[in-house]
């Protein structure tokens, strides 16, 4: 690594830390008059209380990243630019762009240590913060997800399952209809029907069963059973229990599993979907908005124009998470598309971004 290089790396990682502290002094001290008060009444222990806020750090540190990254690279800039050390670099005969390059890597190192944190490190401290907030300061239990009642389920094999309830402590389904498919020409080809059924560990047991097989539209076996088992019902007590978990207490393959469970039994998972594609779209923002540092970069400390474009970097970053909420709620309403309501705001500013890069040599 050049001289050049470290130099700037060490400005940049220096005021990162500064505005990394400064920040969530900031955001901590706005939580606790925001919501101590109204913690206070349930009479909690203080510890509680402590812990409660400090689990707040790894989300407000993840969600304000963006913002973070970009104002420590329009510091740094603005430090090269005030003491003329741009100027005697591009005098050097450095490009704009290599002068930003080792930012730009930054960037993208940043993208990848927040998607890690939102990985790994947040699910677990999200579970154990909601378990605090909801079980030890509001003396709550936590949400019931275990009983249920008017499930659609889709199983294997083009079995389509309605559960009129189903009690996820003892593992019994009551007021049950399963429908089988014959998927070449989209008839029924079996229908089950049982007034109750119990999980016995490895298969339902089935209460007042009927069983019908049709071909062609007409039915060709028929078969009553006081209690019965059948094989081919392959769905397990897990398949319909639906996550107490937020979109945040979930890791992205835990994420992906729960939205396929929520296509079988019928539920809407756009919202699920969205927060999906937004844990891979979101980190990049840490390298696309590093880009908006480049006019900073080529604007001449004599000129007034440099508080200015100061100034719109500072705003492009807010207009990047306000742009990205938007997208958001419009995909969590099924008016925008799940992927684009993730990927737009970075397509969006990434262009922008990009067009700033090829014109800092202009």
């Amino acid at each position: 690594m050049r001289l050049l290089d470290k130099y700037i790396l060490k400005q940049y990682l220096g005021t990162f830390v500064i505005i990394l502290i400064s920040f969530m002094a900031m955001f901590i001290v706005i939580d606790i008059f925001d919501r101590l008060p109204r913690l206070l009444k349930y009479e909690s222990d203080y510890w509680l209380l402590v812990q409660y806020f400090v689990l707040r750090v790894p989300y407000l540190s993840i969600l304000v990243s963006p913002v973070i990254v970009l104002l420590s690279g329009l510091f740094l800039m603005n430090t090269l630019s005030k003491y003329h050390e741009s100027i005697a670099m591009r005098a050097a005969g450095i490009s704009i762009r290599r002068m930003v390059s080792p930012l730009l890597i930054v960037g993208i190192l940043m993208s990848i240590i927040i998607a890690l944190l939102g990985e790994f490190a947040l699910p677990p401290i999200e579970t154990y913060r909601n378990k605090i907030y909801t079980v030890d300061i509001k003396k709550q239990q936590l949400e019931d997800v275990k009983l249920r009642s008017n499930i659609y389920y889709s199983g294997s094999e083009d079995y389509l399952y309605y559960i009129g309830f189903f009690d996820g402590y003892q593992n019994i389904m009551r007021t049950i209809d399963i429908t089988k498919f014959d998927g070449k020409n989209g008839s029924i080809s079996r229908k089950i029907t049982a007034n109750d059924a119990v999980w016995n560990g490895e298969a339902w047991i089935f209460s007042s069963c009927y069983d019908r097989e049709f071909s062609a539209d007409k039915m060709t076996k028929y078969s009553y059973s006081a209690r019965r088992e059948i094989k081919e019902i392959k769905a397990n007590p897990n398949d319909f229990i639906k996550v107490a978990k937020s979109n945040y207490a979930m890791n992205y393959f835990e994420l992906k599993e729960y939205i396929k469970s929520l296509k079988k039994i019928g539920e809407k998972y756009h919202s699920e979907l969205v927060d999906l594609y937004t844990k891979i779209s979101f980190p990049l923002a840490n390298f696309i908005i590093l880009l908006f540092c480049v006019p900073l970069a080529s604007t001449s400390v004599r000129s007034k124009g440099r508080g200015i474009v100061f100034l719109f970097g500072v705003i492009i970053c807010f207009a990047y998470l306000t742009t990205l909420r938007i997208c958001q709620s419009l995909g969590y309403n099924e008016i925008l598309d799940p992927v684009w309501a993730a990927w737009l705001p970075n397509l969006i500013f990434f262009t922008f971004g990009f067009f700033f890069l090829v014109k800092s040599e202009v």
